[in-house]
């Protein structure tokens, strides 16, 4: 293995149902002004939504509402929720879903501390932020491991272009199995293959000889497979849920890229 230094930011909330006692644990840390981050309708039809206000609302927070945050999510929006948060002096982000919307906060965290363009800056400067607003994530949709980084990918609508954008780390993911619940199969697989798609990446990287890393990659890949299996043929199999949920953070979090 190569040499390296390893140092991680986010802290995981993992298990079934536990979503509501961890956002309240969270809340007591941080600030009055949150901004809530969402996707489409399927966070209130499902009753999420209505859930999580509640809890924010008996932590004495106040909520303000950033959603419509579309699959490949646009600078525009990264603009607009930076909008958001220098109007309502916002002291903390909360997204909830899935990449999409975890990537979208990233950038928003970054770009509100700046003066300039984060675009520019780091495609025209090479520089990259240093400062950000809080956050937190809640995933509803696992798969892309985007809550377990600090990279987004963010489309520019102006420029035609869709590139990597470096943005915050979040301080806190909940990762409650139970709600990915409402997702159709066919989101639950192609998030599966997302994170077998990540661990081969990293598994065909330099070097090749033997390693730590890549025993522990070659562990989570079979994982993903075994529990994918299992969760086609019966979809109320809570385990396999939670264990395809983790093989995603585990996908992203750096832990196989040590050494790489």
């Amino acid at each position: 293995m190569n040499s390296f230094t390893y140092r991680y930011p986010v802290r995981q909330h993992f298990g079934k149902g536990c979503a509501e006692n961890a956002i309240k644990e969270e809340l007591d840390r941080i600030g009055q002004n949150v901004l809530l981050a969402y996707g489409g309708s399927s966070l209130k039809r499902t009753g999420l939504y209505d859930k999580i206000i509640s809890w924010l609302h008996e932590r004495g927070k106040n909520v303000v509402d950033f959603g419509g945050i579309m699959p490949n999510p646009t600078y525009d929006k990264v603009q607009e929720g930076a909008r958001l948060v220098h109007e309502y002096n916002i002291d903390f982000i909360l997204a909830v879903g899935g990449g999409s919307v975890i990537d979208c906060c990233k950038v928003v965290s970054a770009q509100v501390k700046l003066d300039e363009d984060i675009w520019e800056m780091q495609y025209t400067k090479h520089q990259y932020p240093t400062e950000f607003v809080p956050m937190g994530a809640i995933v509803t949709a696992s798969g892309t491991g985007a809550e377990q980084n600090n990279g987004a990918v963010i489309t520019h609508t102006k420029k035609k272009l869709k590139q990597p954008l470096t943005g915050a780390y979040y301080s806190f993911a909940i990762l409650d199995s139970d709600l990915t619940r409402t997702l159709p199969m066919g989101q639950v697989v192609s998030g599966a293959f997302d994170t077998l798609s990540h661990c081969m990446e990293i598994y065909m990287g330099k070097p090749q000889t033997d390693n730590l890393s890549d025993e522990i990659n070659e562990a989570v890949m079979r994982n993903v497979i075994k529990n994918l299996r299992e969760l086609i043929v019966d979809p109320d199999n809570d385990f396999a849920r939670g264990e395809l949920m983790w093989d995603s953070a585990l996908a992203e979090n750096s832990l196989l890229k040590l050494g790489k």
